[in-house]
């Protein structure tokens, strides 16, 4: 996607704190952390979000999952992290390529927001 944030980060058009790639994923630090460890994970494949997913796409957002938890892993997170994928502007999606905030390293309360 050419105007997409994103797309131009992974493309290495856009700088930005790297901390995991593999084939079909790739994982930054978010500008804005959230708690101690804010990591957004997405796939390389341009998809909007999770509602526009197709059941062809199962497979990468299911390793994007795996990807946050392999960082959490790296990053010591043994007593927990969460997970969060925002879907739409309610949800408070900004930027419209599906990913996975990885937020850690400190107590998160619940309901989220």
């Amino acid at each position: 996607m050419l105007n997409c944030l994103f797309c131009r980060i992974i493309a290495g058009e856009i700088p930005a704190n790297k901390v995991y790639e593999d084939a079909d994923t790739f994982a930054f630090e978010d500008l804005h952390p959230q708690a101690p460890t804010h990591v957004l994970v997405v796939p390389k494949k341009h998809i909007a979000d999770l509602a526009e997913a197709a059941a062809t796409d199962a497979n990468v957002v299911g390793l994007c999952q795996l990807a946050a938890a392999e960082i959490a892993r790296q990053r010591g997170l043994s007593k927990g992290y969460r997970t969060v994928v925002n879907v739409g502007p309610d949800a408070g999606q900004t930027v419209f390529h599906l990913h996975v905030h990885l937020l850690g390293g400190r107590s998160l309360s619940w309901p989220p927001g």
